[in-house]
């Protein structure tokens, strides 16, 4: 394809989105169908702005899969991974295993060879990675009981391509093995005995890699403080890994996601997640944009029964093996229900099964293609059937999210989100732990982060004020915000990112002076503190027991003290760009001066002695006891 082409077929692509989804966001029909919609609109068959060269753009997007797998993958741990094994390997087995054979089944039924019906049953058994987990993103039911079963079986089905794809050459007909084209791969002049062992050095060297040298090289390149090499590390990172398992022969997804489960512990995973995400969601959007200008409409209008027969046996097929298998692995029923809707489609890896399947000679090519349309047709409708269950079926069963589930799992994402980790934060933090809370923490600073994970801190390294950041650090869930870094130009352009973004969350801010608290009681913050004032009042009560002062008598001032200078402080705010806010401040800093020297006469008049009730009065207004 020529560049010209490339940028005009891209520029349609794009242009059709911007139009065709948020008309169907905004009738409920949710981002993939408007994408699908999309690319029918400007496909060959409608409007014939993309044509064949459509499949190159297919191709390209198809490496949306790929950093959608590594996403992922960031968001798991090895232990997380163990514990889905129930899933992935029984549900997700029994689900490709009996649905093969199934549609197989059908197919023969149908008059269809045995080698072409196993191996349409093999490419229709997968569901579409990328349809799915979008859609339960962008409802919030991945983390459902629903969401978890059918990551599992999608991530099985990943797996299962490199098997299907070893399998297929072994369908051919001998009567047309001669006809048949070997495909070139990297691995063809290896000796067969050494092509597993190239696989497992592949996947090691990612093993390794991962974890010894990704997290030293991403270090450096924090240290220079310029967001695009940072960028550039993430996409040469999974670009790297995709090459490498494509010259191995692997599923380059697969790769991507063996890594992110690797870097799921690294203090780099929400900078790496943020700097992925973008170029994510663009290449999935494009590829679901590609899907649609790819369906054959004339094959539908040439053949709808068949097409139609075909669609409903592979959907039915799916619905009846997932809600069986759903209630067997204990799904309760609004669950099930959610569960078999989702995943009641071909998927994007069957165009990959049946293009090879045609190269090796195991079906013809008008069956692959009557095969891959009626794929697309099922993606197409997923979006419907969910829509069906979140507008007709929901209402009626109800759908509960799993609260009260056992801890089985650890979420990576916390109720309080610390930004900044400096000798301030990071004091806030070690409080939240010993009281049993686990904060995530964000900083900026890769020196800082390494020290304090050496100290065995749990910080990650990341821009909080990117938004992107935040809610890849799980913002959106966070019940509290804690501002802590000591920017105030920072600390005030977080502040309306969290109220544009997290609404939810409860924004507590460190403060350095009068100025600044101002400014964040301004923006509408709440709970301010001034870093200094607390140590400022025991400094102060320290000196002034050293003068004379009894103890009990010092401390009480100094929270006295605290106290109206909190009060002015709120006063004044009112009145800061008034002026007479200099008078105004100095007529209160005259006052507070009277008040507490007042009080402390009072104090010498009654209390001549140890007197701890003014003690614990003064300490209950503070809501502290005190030693």
């Amino acid at each position: 394809m020529h560049g010209q082409d490339f940028f005009g077929l891209t520029f349609v692509l794009l242009a059709a989105s911007l139009v065709a989804v948020p008309l169907a966001k905004k009738l409920g029909l949710g981002s993939v169908l408007g994408y699908l919609v999309a690319g029918i609109a400007v496909g060959p068959f409608v409007l014939n702005l993309v044509g064949a060269e459509g499949e190159h753009i297919m191709h390209f997007a198809e490496f949306g899969v790929v950093l959608m797998l590594f996403l992922i993958g960031l968001e798991l741990d090895p232990q997380k991974l163990w514990r889905l094994r129930r899933g992935i390997l029984g549900l997700g087995g029994a689900q490709v295993l009996v649905t093969a054979v199934l549609i197989a089944a059908a197919a023969m039924l149908a008059g269809t060879a045995w080698r072409p019906a196993v191996a349409a049953g093999l490419a229709l058994a997968l569901s579409s990675t990328a349809i799915v987990l979008q859609t339960l993103s962008e409802k919030g039911w991945l983390r459902l009981d629903a969401g978890q079963n059918a990551f599992s079986v999608l991530l099985f089905q990943d797996v299962a391509v490199i098997p299907i794809l070893a399998l297929l050459p072994l369908l051919i007909d001998p009567a047309l093995k001669e006809a048949v084209v070997a495909a070139e791969t990297p691995l063809s002049e290896l000796p067969s005995w050494s092509k597993p062992l190239a696989v497992v050095a592949a996947m090691s060297l990612v093993v390794v890699l991962g974890r010894f040298l990704v997290s030293p090289v991403l270090r450096i390149i924090a240290r220079t403080r310029l967001h695009e090499l940072s960028l550039a590390a993430a996409l040469v990172l999974v670009v790297g890994i995709a090459l490498l398992m494509d010259r191995v022969g692997l599923s380059p997804a697969l790769g991507t996601f063996l890594a992110g489960v690797v870097l799921a512990g690294s203090e780099y995973r929400h900078e790496l997640e943020a700097n992925i995400e973008p170029f994510k969601g663009l290449l999935l959007g494009v590829f679901f944009v590609a899907v649609g200008a790819s369906l054959d409409l004339d094959l539908v209008a040439g053949s709808p029964l068949t097409v139609g027969g075909m669609l409903l046996v592979l959907v039915g097929v799916k619905l009846l093996v997932l809600a069986i298998l759903g209630r067997v692995f204990g799904l309760r029923r609004d669950q099930n229900l959610m569960f078999t809707l989702c995943l009641a489609q071909g998927g994007e890896f069957a165009f990959v099964l049946l293009s090879f399947a045609v190269q090796q000679r195991v079906m013809a090519a008008a069956d692959a293609a009557l095969l891959i349309v009626t794929v697309t047709l099922s993606m197409a409708l997923t979006p419907l059937l969910l829509l069906f269950y979140e507008r007709v079926l929901q209402p009626r069963v109800g759908t509960h999210r799993t609260d009260d589930r056992p801890s089985d799992t650890v979420e990576s994402h916390a109720d309080v989100i610390i930004v900044g980790f400096g000798h301030f934060g990071s004091a806030l933090g070690r409080l939240l732990r010993t009281a049993g809370h686990c904060p995530t923490v964000l900083d900026h600073d890769s020196d800082r982060v390494e020290l304090l994970r050496k100290l065995g801190l749990t910080v990650y390294f990341g821009d909080a004020t990117r938004v992107e950041v935040l809610r890849a650090a799980g913002a959106e869930q966070a019940g509290i915000l804690v501002l802590a870094l000591d920017n105030p130009e920072a600390q005030l352009h977080l502040v309306r990112l969290a109220q544009e973004h997290f609404p939810q969350a409860t924004i507590v801010a460190r403060a350095g002076g009068w100025v600044h608290a101002h400014e964040l009681m301004e923006a509408g913050v709440d709970h301010v503190f001034r870093e200094s004032l607390d140590s400022a009042m025991r400094m102060g009560a320290e000196t002034l027991r050293l003068l004379g002062l009894r103890g009990n008598r010092a401390y009480r001032l100094s929270r006295q003290f605290r106290r109206r200078d909190e009060a002015m402080l709120r006063d004044l705010l009112a009145h800061r760009h008034d002026q007479e806010y200099l008078s105004r401040a100095r007529e209160h800093i005259q006052d507070l001066e009277s008040l507490m020297q007042a009080e402390q006469t009072d104090d010498l008049n009654a209390d001549a002695g140890w007197d701890p009730g003014p003690l614990r009065r003064a300490a209950r207004q503070d809501g502290e006891k005190p030693d």
